[in-house]
């Protein structure tokens, strides 16, 4: 990607932020400042290699947005990162949160380097230099910015800044909430992993059980038996397949970067997985066709198209050839504004991307409210919610006088654990926010797409939020 695609990607947001201006009343002057990155530190710094050569890092972190505080966002580790996709993606950080009503501003991070290329020692010295340039600066902290995983990155990247953080930090008693994605051994939560894939599921699922909106798709109600197409079998992708997957949707076509296979009685993503670990590639899956393009996989004949890989891959000149009746943008912006124009033409339904893809981060705040009140969810209720159940469980037996079986049994009897309640949390939070999306589409018949009403929700949060503060006299 060359950086003036990368830069396409910041003013694509910007299109797409000034659409959806037009439906709201906020003064020219707020929605100015609501677009504006606040701050945006850009840095340089040198690393000694193993084989004693210095090089020198370029790195970024961009805080969008201090209308609520900390800021959030992830840190990606790519040689594509440019000051313009970090200010991009840190933007579409504050917007995506105040859909989703989690109480922070949108921050970005990018360190410009293809972590393939360094050891682990060497990623370790880098990432540790990035966290102390952050500190210094003031950067970084539980009430101010927190970071988290993002391309490149993961649980172990972060125990490095957690750990340097508190070093720098001595005393700090809620030290463990300037990053979230963490081990579970230093303070992270459980289900994070899985959370940006099962928040998808929530969202398309809700959009699926509404009668109106399926009616007009053509799609009977529900997920069961609806065909489902997943490009990207990363984290977030093979997750998606696997949620679609269980309850009771056909995932019939998987896509990677070396190609893509179809099976129309449907394909299991961890045998794919295990397949694609095995061989070094997804293609000549057992059972399955081989499709000669990647990209063929997004043209294919289904219900529910969900991109889960890259930005932009579709655009307007492939938009026009897909035949899914929904998209659900499991990706940082998959479908370019062309592209919604495209389906708002064709009458196809586009899930976007700035809410649907929010599960990570409203996991990351389960996990920083954790951190604060140094306690792991349902350490408190959980016993006394078996207990009470077990008690009123024996007593409509024994009213009764019949037996529940041992599987409802243990069912009703089961105390929340920490992920079951994170679970919990994530689909309530999908499911308000899909209905408050769809509500204000509803109510505005000129409103053209999903996509913007969902802008619309995020606008008007956000300068509440500044009306509220009286930041402006």
């Amino acid at each position: 990607m060359s950086s003036n695609q990368a830069y396409s990607f910041f003013e694509s947001v910007e299109k797409s932020f000034d659409k959806a201006a037009q439906f709201t009343k906020w003064d020219k002057g707020v929605l100015e400042q609501i677009k504006a990155c606040n701050s945006i530190y850009s840095m340089r710094f040198p690393v000694k290699l193993d084989d004693g050569s210095i090089e020198v890092i370029e790195a970024y972190r961009v805080q969008h947005s201090q209308h609520k505080s900390p800021c959030k966002g992830g840190i990606r580790f790519s040689d594509e990162v440019n000051q313009d996709e970090v200010m991009a993606l840190a933007s579409l950080m504050t917007y995506k949160c105040a859909i989703v009503n989690v109480p922070f501003g949108g921050g970005k991070g990018g360190i410009k380097i293809n972590p393939r290329n360094y050891s682990v020692y060497e990623l370790e010295k880098i990432t540790r230099r990035y966290t102390s340039e952050l500190v210094k600066k003031n950067f970084i902290g539980p009430g101010i910015d927190v970071p988290a995983p993002d391309y490149g990155t993961g649980e172990r990247e972060m125990a490095w800044i957690v750990d340097t953080y508190t070093s720098l930090k001595p005393g700090e008693i809620d030290g463990a909430g300037c990053v979230t994605g963490k081990p579970i051994t230093q303070g992270g939560v459980r289900g994070r992993k899985e959370a940006t894939g099962l928040g998808v599921f929530f969202g398309i699922r809700e959009v699926c059980n509404m009668e109106d909106v399926m009616q007009k798709q053509g799609l009977s109600v529900g997920v069961v038996a609806k065909t489902v197409v997943v490009q990207g079998l990363g984290n977030v992708g093979y997750h998606t397949a696997k949620f679609f997957r269980e309850a009771g949707a056909k995932v019939v076509a998987l896509a990677e970067y070396e190609g893509a296979i179809y099976n129309a009685d449907g394909l299991n993503e961890e045998e794919v997985f295990q397949h694609r670990k095995a061989t070094g590639s997804i293609l000549n899956f057992p059972g399955a066709t081989n499709l000669a393009k990647n990209t063929d996989a997004l043209e294919l004949e289904c219900d529910i198209l969900i991109p889960a890989a890259l930005e932009n891959v579709i655009n307007g000149e492939n938009a026009p050839r897909v035949k899914a009746k929904i998209i659900g943008e499991a990706a940082n912006g998959p479908c370019t504004p062309e592209a919604d124009e495209v389906f708002a033409k064709k009458g196809i339904l586009c899930v976007p991307d700035m809410y649907l893809n929010a599960g990570g981060v409203t996991v990351s705040y389960f996990e920083w409210l954790k951190n604060l009140s140094h306690v792991r969810y349902g350490r408190m209720e959980k016993r006394f919610t078996e207990n009470m159940n077990t008690h009123i469980l024996g007593q409509i037996e024994e009213l009764s006088g019949k037996k529940v079986s041992d599987q409802e049994r243990k069912f009703i009897m089961h105390g929340p654990e920490e992920q079951d309640l994170v679970h919990s949390g994530l689909e309530e939070t999908m499911i308000t926010a899909t209905r408050e999306i769809m509500d204000i589409w509803k109510k505005d018949p000129s409103i053209p797409d999903m996509r913007t009403a969902a802008y619309i929700s995020a606008i008007n949060k956000v300068a509440t939020s500044y009306a509220e503060l009286g930041i402006f006299p």
